[in-house]
């Protein structure tokens, strides 16, 4: 009995110690606490209260508790001070102290829950019938000009529509928004609307334009034979292939001469090389025609087309209407050398003199050459996603020398309007740029709530506030954390942030995997989760999330356990794609399940109706 006694002991007193951290950094932040909105005035002080207890080593003393038969501190973010204060009740009691400590005015489990519920419904709309955690969905283009599109999206789930500023304008922004209010007049629902602020994005410049050319493929097996004719889109210069046609081959020809093709029709050609090819005319579809081809061809711009109508007499001559330049890319190899110049002269690849080797190195521009001020030799730079890693191996004022450390053995494509990241650079890159300014005054009486890009520091919180403040407009504020820095800085962005009401955060996995390295972004992602649990604020699961499906209408199975374990936030953001509806349907049965054996960070045990007969079944468990 002594042993356990002291035991108690050693425990009540780290326990004090905790408390008193508490307490200590609310007198300390509270400047920053007394300007919060009134409703999150509680909220904040909980998140200060689980900075305090995570700024000790609590490992050895959660599993003294574990000992003692006591709870730990796994799933008490929301509510901190009041398990603090029950805990330490319990061990006054075990230890024969009659003295309890007050519990009222610290925040209740039930009382936790029931902020973050609130908040979330402000942010994201009302949860869905059998489903809690809400599903965000990023609206195409198709959105603007198809009120059924965005009234399935409606029916099928979707609680909150996206609309990405980084694309279209104003007049097909305004369009997805009448057209979601539409669909949630006609279905009675009350979907929200989020629109994204574009952001400092860094990317690569333009390169120069290669020849106008399409290449025709047919598909063929491992000998070589013919196994699928090629797909060949021909219409008008405006009318584009169908959208579940992602890069078909699009030949652009007149009008008049559109209208003379039918179906059986045979069109010829003579390609680049001179070799004569044909097209047979399969069926029509919209305003445009499929054809089959089964030569393999190069398509020039102004290429005479010769069209012979089955069952008829006679042949009309047209040309290709304009293509567009074949998109080039500088092929990359570890060892190679990168210049990343200011000026924004198109990029090519590297020059190889009469032996081979380079005489002239690769050379691209970037998008935002302020950074040059910014970064130092020695710091690591990405580019594509990661996919390409490198060094910066000097720095002057017009150009940083960048040496490959990484890339494919069979070489890596680097294209125009690949993301660069600088994942140790201390880049002064504002989170507000000059055309988020010109986008507030429409985003900011239209929007539910900004999603806010490339949040770094409180000022970048400041900037928007002080815009807001000047438009008089009140829309919630969704903060995208995607960078090492904007990781580091949340506590202080977030207690910012809460001056404005409602507020959330989205963890926009792409850049920031990128930003804090593929082998810590896990940790970095849950512990994202907690910070935001702390505080009640709900957050986004977001980046690739049933990326394979959306886009190729089949998903792959680590894609289907990370959305099982998005689980934990309070909305899960999918990208568009032509499978978006099947995305959205796939993603509300999972989250559905998973509602069943978690709850936020909170591993659920529902009841195994044959475990007493050794038996595991998950079929009543099962959505339709």
């Amino acid at each position: 009995m002594a042993k356990i006694h002291t035991q108690y002991e050693r425990v009540n007193d780290q326990l004090t110690q905790i408390i008193q951290k508490a307490a200590a950094m609310e007198r300390q932040y509270q400047y920053e606490l007394s300007r919060v909105h009134p409703v999150y005035q509680k909220s904040a002080a909980n998140l200060l209260h689980y900075l305090a207890l995570r700024s000790f080593d609590i490992d050895a003393l959660q599993l003294q508790l574990r000992d003692l038969g006591l709870p730990g501190f796994v799933t008490c973010e929301g509510y901190v001070m009041r398990h603090l204060v029950n805990l330490k009740n319990i061990l006054n009691q075990l230890l024969g102290n009659g003295d309890l400590l007050p519990r009222k005015g610290f925040i209740s489990r039930k009382k936790s829950e029931k902020l973050l519920r609130k908040n979330t419904q402000l942010l994201f709309g009302y949860k869905s019938k059998k489903r809690n955690t809400r599903i965000m969905v990023t609206l195409p283009d198709t959105a603007a000009g198809d009120p059924e599109f965005v009234k399935r999206l409606l029916s099928l789930g979707m609680n909150c529509a996206r609309i990405n500023c980084a694309h279209d304008d104003a007049e097909t922004w305004g369009k997805m928004i009448h057209n979601v209010k539409l669909a949630n007049a006609q279905l009675q629902k009350r979907c929200k609307i989020t629109m994204d602020l574009g952001g400092p994005k860094l990317r690569t410049g333009s390169m120069q334009p290669g020849p106008k050319v399409v290449h025709i493929r047919p598909t063929r097996d491992d000998l070589g034979r013919i196994i699928k004719p090629a797909q060949i889109w021909i219409a008008p210069p405006d009318i584009a292939p169908p959208a579940h046609a992602e890069g078909a081959v699009h030949i652009p020809v007149d009008a008049l001469f559109f209208q003379k093709i039918k179906r059986g029709n045979t069109i010829y050609f003579t390609d680049s090389r001179n070799k004569r090819c044909s097209i047979v005319i399969d069926r029509q579809e919209g305003n445009g025609m499929w054809g089959m081809c089964i030569d393999s061809a190069y398509l020039e711009t102004g290429a005479a087309l010769l069209l012979h109508k089955e069952k008829q007499t006679g042949e009309s001559v047209n040309r290709v209407g304009e293509l567009l330049p074949k998109e080039q890319f500088i092929t990359l190899f570890q060892g190679d050398t990168l210049i990343l110049h200011k000026d924004p002269r198109p990029g090519e690849p590297a020059v190889p003199d009469a032996a081979g080797r380079v005489a002239s190195p690769a050379h691209i521009s970037c998008t935002l050459p302020e950074i040059f001020d910014d970064v130092q030799p020695g710091e690591p730079i990405y580019f594509d996603d990661g996919k390409i890693e490198g060094v910066i191996a000097s720095v002057s004022a017009n150009e940083l020398t960048v040496k490959i450390l990484h890339a494919r053995d069979n070489g890596s494509k680097l294209k125009a309007d690949k993301g660069i990241n600088l994942p140790e650079s201390a880049l002064r890159i504002s989170g507000l740029t000059a055309k988020d300014r010109e986008d507030l005054a429409f985003v900011a009486h239209r929007a539910d709530a900004i999603n806010y890009s490339f949040v770094n520091t409180v000022q970048d919180v400041e900037d928007l506030q002080a815009v807001l403040d000047q438009q008089q407009a009140k829309p919630g504020i969704i903060l995208k954390i995607e960078t090492q820095r904007g990781f580091a800085n949340l506590p202080a962005i977030l207690l910012a942030a809460m001056r404005n009401y409602p507020v959330g955060v989205m963890i926009a996995r792409g850049d920031l995997a990128i930003e804090t390295g593929w082998k810590n972004f896990a940790s970095i992602q849950q512990e994202i989760v907690r910070i935001c649990a702390a505080a009640h604020i709900p957050n986004v699961w977001a980046t690739q999330v049933l990326e394979n499906l959306a886009k190729k209408g089949t998903p792959s199975r680590a894609e289907i356990t990370d959305a099982a374990l998005a689980a934990q936030a309070e909305c899960v953001m999918l990208n568009k794609g032509y499978y978006i509806h099947k995305a959205v349907k796939m993603l509300d049965k999972i989250l559905r399940r998973m509602q069943r054996f978690q709850r936020k960070t909170v591993a659920m045990l529902p009841p195994l109706e044959e475990a007493d007969q050794l038996v595991l079944s998950h079929k009543a468990f099962d959505v339709v």
